[in-house]
C-alpha cells in the first residue's frame, strides 16, 4: 500500500483514492481540482492555508491503512 508524504501532490493523492477528498476539505483545502492541486505538494498547500502538514498526512495514510 502505498503511503502518503508531505512531498506529494494533492492530484496525486486524490488519483490514490478519492477518499481521501473530503479529509483534504475537513482541513479547509476545497479546492482539490483547481490547477494549483495537479502541482502542489501537500507540504505547499498547507503551507499557504496555514495546516500542519503531519497532521494531515497522518491522517490521510491512517484512512489509507484503513482500507
Amino acid at each position: 500500500m502505498a503511503r502518503v508524504t508531505e512531498d506529494m501532490i494533492i492530484r496525486d493523492v486524490l488519483l490514490l483514492d478519492e477518499g481521501t477528498a473530503p479529509i483534504f476539505m475537513r482541513h479547509g483545502m476545497h479546492c482539490l481540482f483547481c490547477p494549483s492541486a495537479s502541482g502542489e505538494s501537500i507540504k505547499d498547500a498547507c503551507a499557504v492555508h496555514g495546516i500542519e502538514a503531519k497532521m494531515l498526512v497522518d491522517e490521510l495514510n491512517e484512512y489509507l491503512e484503513g482500507k
